[in-house]
């Protein structure tokens, strides 16, 4: 089998502007992310001089929401980078499909900020920031290629625009005009990045590199459809004047409500609140008569990629449970999620006309810790379960807990740890229940749903 330096090539996963990406494994057998750079590049004095300088820094960056980088160096000419292998698709394969939305679009915007608060404090700029280099790992997004852009620039006396200044959609106006990159140019690069995760399009367009590039510099960004709770710091993030835009830590603080919050902290709470993408391979379904669902479970399409190569693949909730024959109803289900299994007891369901009140406990019947605190709720700063929604048969869209001015009538999620043994009792309120509803379905989220759970009339 081929070998670079120690490490033993498996299979080629990407190929990129400045070289190859391959899945390998270290002297110990682990897997590892390998990038061999371009023969053009390494042939170059300058970047030999500069490639040892750049990548001991980006080795000094925390692996606090990024792919840390492991070893550097030269075999036989050609300059290699080794980084922490990373197993999931990358942001730019899964928006194609469906753009991100509610607490997983707000953990990215925070795993990305904690990201760049890592980079920048080992005195490090990442200069090309885009969908490609953010990889959706099970426990949340993960940064990719920091400090490797500028090391394409070496030796060159003319370079396009995507060489020199990384990706025209993402960058910032400064590196637009040929200007050198900063910690703020990232921030700009975020705020594109999470706008096209959010919207589904980059905010400056697309189309040719200099046209691209003429909105960058001129145009307001078009932010139509980004959630408005994100879309004021997004904008913030977009400001042409680089010195007007906050810092990273900023970012940070402002998405998560407190002050210097530690990048150890912020990294915890994307991961308690991410909800990962599970991949299975596309099935064609076979023909047969139609058959209306009233509840359609949460599907994404993503395109399974590792550094930017993948294959076709759908994401969906395997555990969710669907319970008995029509009319039965299913009151308890055993879901392995989050790392641990739960058992989730349906304990009541009571409607008084158009209003029914739900009653439910979620037991940890495995050995992991596991706490649920931000999981049920409508991104990272919401404690409650008003994301756990209720489904009637026939009825289009799904019922959310009801709420009282802004405050949701539902239980809070104690931000206790939950481990093997713990229980927990939850409640929410629902209004606009069809009066003659005999049975509905239950989302919980995380935890799957539950399907053909008995409406008893108070």
């Amino acid at each position: 089998m081929q070998r670079v330096g120690p490490y033993t090539l498996v299979k080629k996963l990407g190929e990129g502007g400045m070289g190859y990406v391959h899945l390998a494994h270290d002297p110990a057998g682990r897997p590892v992310a390998l990038k061999t750079m371009r023969p053009e590049l390494a042939a170059r004095e300058e970047f030999r001089r500069r490639f040892g300088k750049e990548a001991e820094a980006a080795r000094r960056v925390a692996r606090f929401c990024t792919a840390p980088v492991l070893d550097a160096g030269f075999d036989n000419g050609t300059a290699y980078i080794v980084t922490e292998y990373v197993e999931g698709p990358d942001l730019s394969a899964v928006v194609a499909q469906t753009p991100l939305a509610g607490s997983n679009l707000e953990a990215l915007a925070v795993g990305v900020a904690t990201a760049l608060a890592a980079i920048h404090q080992a005195g490090v700029v990442h200069r090309d920031l885009k969908p490609s280099n953010v990889l959706l790992s099970p426990v949340g997004p993960r940064v990719i290629d920091f400090g490797i852009a500028q090391l394409a620039d070496t030796g060159q006396a003319v370079m396009t625009v995507a060489q020199s200044m990384g990706t025209p959609a993402y960058m910032s106006p400064e590196q637009a005009r040929g200007e050198q990159a900063t910690p703020a140019s990232d921030i700009f690069s975020w705020g594109s990045l999470v706008a096209y995760a959010g919207m589904g399009r980059p905010p400056f367009g697309t189309g040719g590199v200099h046209e691209v590039v003429y909105r960058v510099i001129n145009h307001a960004p078009m932010l139509d459809g980004l959630d408005e709770r994100i879309r004021p710091l997004v904008e913030r993030a977009l400001d042409k004047d680089p010195r007007r835009r906050p810092t990273a830590q900023q970012l940070m603080d402002q998405l998560l409500g407190r002050s210097e919050v530690p990048v150890a902290a912020a990294t915890q709470a994307v991961s308690e609140s991410w909800s990962p993408v599970v991949t299975v391979p596309r099935r064609v379904p076979a023909p047969g008569p139609a058959r209306r669902s009233p509840w359609l479970p949460v599907v994404v399409g993503v395109l399974a990629a590792v550094l930017g190569a993948g294959a076709t693949l759908a994401a969906v909730r395997p555990w969710e449970d669907r319970g008995a024959e029509p009319g039965t109803a299913a009151t308890t289900s055993t879901i392995d999620a989050l790392g641990t299994r739960f058992e989730v007891r349906i304990d009541s369901l009571v409607s008084q006309g158009a209003t029914a009140r739900l009653q439910w406990t979620v037991k940890n019947v495995g050995t992991e810790n596991a706490p649920l605190y931000n999981k049920f709720g409508n991104g990272t700063l919401d404690n409650t379960v008003s994301r756990v929604s209720i489904v009637p048969p026939g009825v289009g869209n799904p019922l959310y807990p009801a709420r009282k001015g802004d405050d949701c009538q539902c239980s809070n999620v104690p931000t206790a740890p939950f481990e093997g043994g713990n229980q927990l009792q939850f409640w929410a309120v629902y209004d606009g229940l069809p009066e003659d509803t005999e049975h509905v379905d239950v989302n919980l989220g995380p935890l799957g749903v539950v399907r053909n759970v008995a409406v008893s009339s108070a």
